[in-house]
């Protein structure tokens, strides 16, 4: 299946990839897929997570296969059906699904995110819901369920420790991060590092609605110097942020640092094109640091 349709730059779109298990839908953002292919032999790995099914070389690459059946509590995937292989966070990864519907294109204003009725923002694993031809795709967060199989494929908190001492810094620095805990992590380590000054915001829209509101009250200087984003966000992702920042006269000098689990060959010059000053890996958090250092101090 050709996953790599084009999407303009900063147009607040995404593509979906609709897939199924015992017979639920499920999505995941096509930016994250390398290919589909067809279900192959694993060899099982010894003492490995029991959500891991096994390695397997398609080709030149050892690649992890996870059983995503077993991470959502729903028995185990039995021999055949696909392998989703993606990468992000710097990783090659296979998830096991039985069939593949298809894609679709959507606005991610059109992404609704799961209330405390589902799961607790820091615990669940589903980062947006999608109304589809009267059916309810869940976009699930893949992010998270390879760091709850290892932890160290997550945020490198312990990055921070490796600075050394550091002096505290007042530099007003606008954070949107969908994820509860991601934002919290993040907020975290940099204030470890020395940054005070920190306005959290959920999502693309939130945090241009706070540049919005600072442009209207003469006070951007005083609470935007830098901007850290995701891409992936319901309501506005981060391409669409980059680009109405970097458009703006008033704002067009504020740094605009992406962070994000899909910063891959592809989505970088995508940031690129749209003006993005840095883009980093989400795992190098000790970078985003030195990063944010370059611009503000």
């Amino acid at each position: 299946m050709d996953t790599k349709i084009l999407l303009e730059n900063g147009t607040n779109e995404l593509e979906v990839l609709e897939f199924t298990l015992d017979g639920n839908s499920y999505g995941i953002n096509v930016a994250k897929i390398r290919e589909i292919i067809t279900y192959q032999e694993v060899t099982p790995v010894p003492n490995s997570h029991p959500s891991i099914e096994g390695i397997f070389m398609p080709r030149d690459k050892m690649i992890t296969a996870i059983d995503l059946k077993n991470c959502l509590q729903r028995g185990e995937s039995k021999k055949g059906g696909l392998f989703i292989i993606t990468s992000f966070n710097k990783l090659d990864i296979a998830f096991h699904v039985d069939t593949v519907v298809g894609i679709h294109r959507v606005s991610w204003k059109e992404i609704i995110k799961p209330d405390a009725t589902i799961s607790t923002a820091e615990e669940g694993i589903s980062t947006g819901i999608i109304k589809f031809n009267n059916k309810l795709i869940i976009i699930l967060d893949f992010e998270k369920i390879v760091s709850d199989i290892n932890p160290e494929t997550g945020l490198k908190v312990t990055d921070i420790d490796e600075l050394g001492e550091r002096q505290r810094c007042n530099v007003p620095i606008l954070i949107a991060e969908d994820s509860a805990l991601l934002n919290k992590l993040i907020v975290d380590s940099l204030r470890r590092a020395g940054y005070d000054n920190l306005i959290h915001t959920e999502n693309g829209q939130q945090a241009w609605d706070v540049i919005k509101e600072c442009k209207e009250e003469g006070t951007l200087k005083q609470h935007v110097q830098c901007v850290i984003t995701d891409i992936e966000m319901p309501l506005m992702d981060g391409h669409r942020l980059t680009k109405l920042i970097k458009e703006d006269d008033e704002t067009k000098d504020i740094p605009v640092i992406i962070f994000s689990s899909l910063v891959n060959e592809e989505m970088r010059r995508k940031g690129e094109a749209l003006g993005a000053d840095a883009q980093l890996s989400k795992p190098e958090i000790g970078n985003l640091v030195k990063t944010i250092d370059q611009f503000v101090l």
